[in-house]
């Protein structure tokens, strides 16, 4: 503990000395944070304001924007500060603060792709009972779970975290306070880290990609079985949406913490990073609504409203 209370602060290392490539950088991610910021906000509201999308799809979309919101202002703040101010230098508190919010977003998400897939597989696959299965409060327990379990796991990790020592150096080569990285500056033994690491990922990533697989895999089997092209389409359209975020999402998390600490590069890492971090929650409003024309419509009447008050 001692030598843990030597180090104050880290560096943060961020993307590139280079002071010609900050100011497009600093462009770049204010533009994706202020999309991602508006984008999932106008959700929330859209989905709050059109009693036609007061579903169980939508009530777990409001969900996920909540998590993307939080996921974006825990990373994207900082590194604008270090593009802009070039303050580099992060809390040990702070750097905390951070991997707790984050991995407590990305646990969120994960479990909430989940549940997002069991209720298209009852959507698709159980349509006569969909309303006895996905209820309120079935839906109420579904997302009290997730944000429970993704509570406590950030929660157990970032305690597992403050009991390492940090004698130095403490630069990480990150733009943010993300596990792996931090984990390479402990001057004391990480196996307990590693091992719960270890299965955090088997459970939070591992399990539930298999659970979202198994589920698409009824869900094509049924949808392979309808007859009409028309039916197949507009089975195939519910899902779509869903499908594409969670392809998108799991293809960055799984190479960030299922890779072995040994073999962890910083620079793909960095960009595995920006892509579930300021990418993900940037394009998930515009994948749920660029095919669905409810939720277009209750946009724009958001909208409208929006430019009627100013």
């Amino acid at each position: 503990m001692s030598n843990r209370t030597l180090l104050t602060e880290f560096i943060l290392q961020g993307f590139s000395d280079a002071p010609r490539l900050r100011g497009p950088f600093f462009a770049l991610f204010l533009c994706l944070f202020a999309a991602a910021l508006g984008g999932n906000l106008l959700i929330v509201a859209a989905i709050a304001s059109s009693p036609r999308l007061h579903t169980p799809m939508y009530f777990f979309l409001v969900n996920l924007s909540v998590l993307d919101v939080t996921c974006a202002c825990t990373v994207v703040p900082k590194l604008l500060d270090i593009l802009l101010a070039e303050r580099r230098s992060i809390s040990y508190g702070g750097c905390m603060a951070q991997m707790y919010f984050l991995s407590w977003s990305v646990a969120g998400e994960v479990l909430l792709f989940t549940a997002m897939a069991y209720d298209r597989y009852v959507a698709i696959c159980r349509p006569l009972r969909y309303g006895s299965l996905m209820s309120p409060r079935v839906c109420a327990a579904l997302a009290g779970a997730v944000w429970g379990i993704s509570v406590l796991g950030a929660g157990v990790n970032t305690c597992l975290m403050t009991r390492l020592s940090f004698c130095g150096p403490n630069v990480i080569d990150h733009f943010f306070c993300e596990i792996p990285p931090v984990l390479v500056l402990s001057c004391s033994s990480t196996l307990v880290n590693d091992i719960m690491a270890v299965m955090a990922d088997i459970f939070f990533a591992m399990l539930n990609f298999l659970l979202t697989v198994v589920s698409y895999g009824f869900i094509i089997s049924t949808i392979l079985k309808i007859r009409t092209a028309e039916g197949k389409q507009r089975a195939f359209s519910t899902c779509s949406s869903h499908l594409t975020a969670v392809t998108l999402y799991y293809s960055t998390i799984i190479y960030t913490y299922l890779s072995p600490g040994s073999s962890y590069s910083p620079g793909m890492g960095k960009v595995m990073a920006v892509l579930y971090s300021t990418v993900s929650p940037t394009l998930n409003p515009l994948i749920y609504s660029l095919k669905n024309k409810e939720v277009k419509a209750a946009l724009r009447k958001v909208l409208t409203l929006v430019v009627k008050s100013l």
